[in-house]
Formats: C-alpha cells, structure tokens, sequence
C-alpha cells in the first residue's frame, strides 16, 4: 500500500504570463518525467491568449501529472491563468491540499493572483510562493513581496533571497543553511554548486534569517524563548515550526528564481515536500445530503473506509471522455460499479489511468489521496460525488457563478448543425461555467459565458478542434430584475366547474430581500386558516415565477414574500390550487412592487503605461465607469474600476489603440446594481422589439 505521507497533490497557479507552465515544464524535467523541456516560447505577449495550446494550461496537453521528488510523489494540476478560466483555478483548488502561488519578478502581484488568492484562502489551501522571471528587466523580489503583503495580505516566509538583478542574475542563498547556490550559464538545473554566501549579502542574509527564524518559532512557544535567550535550535525543529505554520495558514514559505534558466526550482521542490501538506494533514471534506445540508459526517481520509471520491474535471481527449476524479476515501479497482449520487445512477469503471505528462499509466487499483483519471464514464459530470453504492453520500458540491454573457451563433453550412450539437455538450460537460440552450421561439442557439474571451475561446474550440465554423450574433447582457417597494395584497383562486372546484385564498406581503438573497418565503400564518401542508405549494409557485420578471422577462434577484393569512375549503381546497393562487397573487402584485432592471457590473483591471493613464481613465469614465484606485508600479499603472458589462463590449480592442498595444486588462463579474433609467428603457425596448420580431 503506498505511504499516504508521502504524497503531495499540489496546484500551480498564476496570473496568465506569470511562468506557470515553465515552471510546471522545470519541475517534470528536474523529476526525470520528461527529457526535453517544452517552451512556451519565450516573449509571448500576454494578449496572445488566443494559442489555446498555451492558456490551457500544461503544454503536454494534460490536466494532471504526477511526478517524483525525494522519495515522494507529487501529483500537479496546472491551471490556466486568464480572468475568464478563473473556473478551471476554483476547481482545482477544491481537490488540492496545497499549491505553488508563481509570481512574476517584474510585474508583481497582477489581478488574476489576487483572484487565485482569494480562492486558495477559502479553500483554505496551504501555500509555497515562488517569485520568478528575476531575470527580466524591471524584475524586483523585495518589491513583490512588499506587494504579497500589502496587496494579498498574506504573510510571506522568505526563505531563498537572490544572488544578482536582471541580467546579472545567477542564484539564490537558502536562508537556513546559510549556503549560496549558483548556476552556471548552460542552462541546465543540474549544472549548480553550493558555495558560501557573496560578501556583500552577509548583513541582509542575516537580517531576513533572524526574520524568518523569530517568524517560524512563533509556532512552538518553549523554541521560541531558547531563541531569545540566544540558543538557536536545530534546522529540523525549524523546519517543523515552517511546516506548522504553512500548513495552519500563518505564513507562506516564499522562494526566487528564473524557470525559463532553470535557476532556483530545487529548493522550490524542496519546499513543496518539506512544507506542503500530506493528504491526510488536510481538514476532511464535509459530506452533505441531497439538498446541500451537512451531515456532520467527513470523507476521512483512509483506503480501508467507503469510497468518496469528486469529479472535478471531464476533459475530452482522443482516447474518449476522461474524468479527473480525487478520490479522498477507500479504493476504486478496474470493474467496481460506483455509485453516482447526483444522479442517483450506477456506473461501472472501465479503465483507469494515471497521467504522466504525455503518457498514461493504466491502472487497476486507486486509492485515497490519488488523483486519476477514468475513461468513458457516461454521466457524471463536474462536481459529482462518486461513492461505494452501499454507503451512500455526497461529497460538498462546487458551485459555479451564474454566466453574465450570451451570444446567438449559428452553423455557416446548414450540414454542421448535428456536429456543432455534438461539440456543444462535450464542451459543457468539460466547463461547467459555460452554458448552452435554444431560443425556442427563433431556434437559435445561445452559448452563455463568464466574459467575451470566454466565448471568443469557445467558437475557437468548436472551429480548431470539431471544425465547425459558426456565426455569431451580437452579445447579449445577462440582466436581472428586482423589486423596491413593499405591497400587502390578497389573491383569491376559486373555479367551479362540475364536481369538485377549486379554491384557495391567500393574504401576504411581497417585499425587497437581502442583496443576494434570491427568493425567500416565510410563513406567519396562526390558525389554521392556511394548513401548514399547503404551505410548500404556496412557495413553489412565488418560486416558480422567479424565473420571469414583468418588466422585460429577466430573472428576478432578492424578492421576500411573507404568507400573512388566506381561507382554505374543506373539500375544494388543494395544494394545486394553492400553487395556482399564488402564481396568479405574483403576477397580480409584481407589477406594483416597483420594478427594477438590473445589470451586472464588472470588477475591472487595467494595466497602462503612464503616458495613457488620463485616456484610460477618460475612457471607463465615459463607459460608466467608476475609478476605485491606481496603483504605480515599475512598468506602469494599475487603475481599478468598476463597469457595467454592457459598456465593455469591444474593449480590449480601444484599449489597446489608446495605449499602442502595450495596455492589458482583465475583467470579472462583481455585483448586480439598478440600471439608470434610460439605459433601462433601452433595454426593455429591445427586449420587446426583439420579442415582437421572434
């Protein structure tokens, strides 16, 4: 059985062009995985993006690897980096018990790492950085980790500070040892030696030592005061005091080099062993029952339990459907029928495999704490819990953000309608954030999605990948509705027709709810004017108008209904009719509640140069924008803003005119916030039109 404690399932994540896939790239080549080192071809701008080879990720056109380093295996996610894929990021995190955070040397902490960030603190996910690209102009370590601190808030653990700038860059000290390694000029990672520290690094060696030494000791309180009394401990106790620490949270153990030359991966790798979690040090994943509740129960993580395990990623590839599942409890051997409990259907396993950069390794066991893949599995999708079926339970789900984005598009050749279907629903098996259905009353199809890249990437894929060339309409804006005012109303349904009618008669308040409420309903009916088991039908059918609001047919946000009172018949009464009453009470009452269009607004980022900063600024102005902050940095200014998604269409190409090429940007959804009148009435006018026209 393989030593648990030897494992490391790690993620490697950055904002795009920050080195993820050269680094990913060093460590499968020092670890002997691969023997000639693929390049993401150097001086690639990030606004490329469009080489799908390179946002996805790992340039072996894997989702997971797995290698060895000191006697332990690491099993490596790579992710993409680009604001739009932020999905792929949250859903990797979510089966990763630690992560490898790559900055670049030059630009510093960049909006995506702030994104990733974000999500490894809630997934509570223990973390190495790695400050790389030292060898580009402009690169400062000191200065990102400055920004680590005051921009993430984290609390960066330096321990490797580097040997030279720039050009000049050849190595870095590891500040335990007190020992200096530096690379020759080959290029190769094993072409180093170890020396003693550069005289004239002595003073700040020490300096950030004493730091880094008082930092980790906090973790053992009888360490620390031999500390003070000037009794240093031995390195191992040190380095048991960072594991600690790194895997509470506290700080994160942080490292320099340069992946493209190969400079500093080692002690990275070190690190990862040293420092990151083991599968079983992780808090265990919390089970849940079919509406979402936990059980108090735990997916303990131990090969002799019931098996749990997560689909976390279907990737199609030429051998068929893969599911990159995480199994966190029990076994899974060749020709075991597993139980999938979202769909409540049972399947069989087939093959599996392992990944191995370009290669595959078939398997007929798997154990908790891998990470495989399973080949053609027919309905499970992303998120699904698969389970021993005589011990049923659901692993906590993920939950993906709703898309802000639609676009008609439309087969140029009327014989590719069956295979753009075809590709539609691998592509929505693979990304759960991206979304398909038809307009029923046109027939077109809309592809829905988290931003215009998104899709842009998309009808790339259906064109490189399943050749179909499509046609693609204007985008549209996910909008929604609300309501603002408070109405107490009353609605009696009551029909006679032969035999027995149907009546019910209910008295309540519709009223605005909590922002990012949804739909809530409470019942302050006493007395049995409305039985308590009618009670379920009268908040199905508010809830089942949600999805339809009056003013342009948007689905509505945060709306409370509260039952107050209402009459039932003792033989005409039912829970149809309640339904049906309340379905009728919604449409009666929406219309005096103040209605209220909704837009998404956007979280944006803009990188310029200084020169443009003003026609930047000008710009979002005019698109609505509202300016939050600008931030200088060595290369430029960050501006921060926030922007209705409707004014952002075409952007990146005005930004790029304005800034002669060099500006960059990145944009995610934030919030729904009221639109302004005449945009609003734009909006429903359009909406009408086009209903008119359909």
């Amino acid at each position: 059985m393989a030593d648990l404690e030897k494992y490391r399932n790690i993620g490697i994540f950055a904002h795009v062009d920050a080195g993820k896939t050269t680094t990913t790239e060093r460590i499968l080549k020092l670890t002997g995985k691969i023997h000639k080192t693929g390049e993401v071809h150097e001086g690639e701008a990030t606004t490329d993006f469009m080489d799908q080879e390179r946002e996805r990720g790992i340039t072996i056109q894997s989702a997971a690897t797995s290698c060895e380093w000191k006697g332990h295996r690491l099993n490596i996610i790579d992710t993409p980096g680009h604001v739009d894929f932020t999905i792929e990021v949250y859903r990797s995190l979510k089966v990763l018990d630690g992560g490898v955070g790559v900055f670049c040397g030059s630009g510093g902490v960049e909006p995506q790492s702030e994104t990733n960030w974000r999500y490894a603190n809630e997934s509570r996910v223990a973390r190495v950085i790695f400050v790389n690209k030292l060898d580009r102009l402009g690169a400062d370590f000191y200065r990102v980790v400055d920004q680590i601190e005051n921009v993430l808030g984290a609390n960066p653990l330096v321990m490797t500070l580097p040997i030279g700038v720039e050009d000049d860059f050849v190595g870095v000290v590891d500040l335990l040892t007190r020992k200096a390694w530096i690379w020759d000029d080959s290029g190769l990672p094993e072409n180093y030696e170890i020396t003693d520290v550069p005289e004239d690094m002595k003073d700040k060696v020490e300096e950030y030592r004493e730091k880094l030494i008082e930092t980790a000791l906090e973790q053992d309180d009888d360490l620390l005061m031999g500390y003070l009394e000037g009794e240093e401990p031995e390195l191992d106790e040190i380095r048991k005091c960072i594991r600690k620490g790194t895997i509470a949270l506290d700080f994160f153990p942080t490292y320099c080099g340069s992946a493209f030359k190969n400079k500093g991966i080692q002690p990275v790798l070190d690190a990862v062993v040293d420092y990151l979690p083991n599968p079983v040090e992780v808090p265990p994943q919390p089970e849940v029952d079919l509406e979402g509740n936990e059980t108090g129960e735990f997916a303990i993580v131990d090969p002799d339990r019931p098996l749990r395990a997560l689909a976390f990623k279907i990737m199609d590839d030429r051998f068929g459907a893969l599911t990159f599942t995480r199994i966190y409890s029990g076994r899974i051997k060749k020709g075991d029928t597993v139980l999938n409990t979202a769909t409540g259907k049972t399947e069989r396993i087939g093959r599996m495999v392992e990944m191995h950069a370009d290669s595959r390794e078939e398997l007929t066991e798997a154990q908790a704490g891998d990470i495989i893949a399973i080949v053609g599995m027919k309905n499970v999708q992303t998120g699904h819990t698969l389970c021993d079926p005589d011990h049923p339970a659901t692993l906590e789900p993920m939950v993906f953000p709703d898309p802000v984005i639609s676009i008609a598009i439309k087969p140029k050749d009327k014989g590719s309608t069956e295979k753009l279907g075809v590709a539609l629903s691998k592509m929505m098996a693979e990304d759960p954030s991206f979304r398909v259905e038809t307009d029923e009353d046109s027939g077109e199809t809309i592809i829905k999605g988290m931003g215009e890249l998104h899709l842009d990437i998309k009808v790339d894929i259906l064109k490189r990948t399943y050749g179909v060339e499509v046609e693609m309409g204007k985008p549209q804006v996910a909008y929604r509705e609300t309501i603002t005012k408070r109405v107490e109303d009353s609605y009696t349904h009551k029909k006679q027709t032969g035999g027995s009618g149907q009546f019910g008669k209910i008295d309540y308040i519709i009223e605005p709810g909590e922002t990012g409420s949804g739909f809530e309903f409470e019942s302050k009916v006493t007395g049995g004017n409305v039985p308590r088991e009618f009670w379920p039908a009268i908040e199905k059918g508010f809830k089942s108008m949600m999805d339809e609001g009056v003013l342009a047919g948007f689905p509505l946000l945060d709306v409370k209904v509260t039952l107050m009172d209402g009459a039932y018949h003792a033989v005409d009464s039912s829970a149809v009719a309640f339904e049906i009453a309340a379905k009728g009470a919604f449409r009666q009452s929406m219309p005096k509640a103040g209605p209220q269009l909704l837009e998404p607004i956007m979280k944006i980022d803009v990188f310029t140069p200084e020169d443009n900063v003003g026609d930047v600024i000008g710009d979002l102005n005019r698109r609505r924008g509202m300016i939050k902050a600008q931030e200088a940095g060595p290369t430029g200014v960050r501006v921060k803003a926030e922007a209705p998604l409707s004014e952002m269409f075409g952007y990146i190409g005005d930004l790029r005119t304005m800034t002669s090429g060099r500006g960059q940007f990145s944009m995610e959804f934030d919030h729904y916030a009221p639109c302004p009148k005449n945009v609003a009435d734009e909006v429903i006018k359009e909406v009408k039109e086009r209903n008119a026209a359909g």
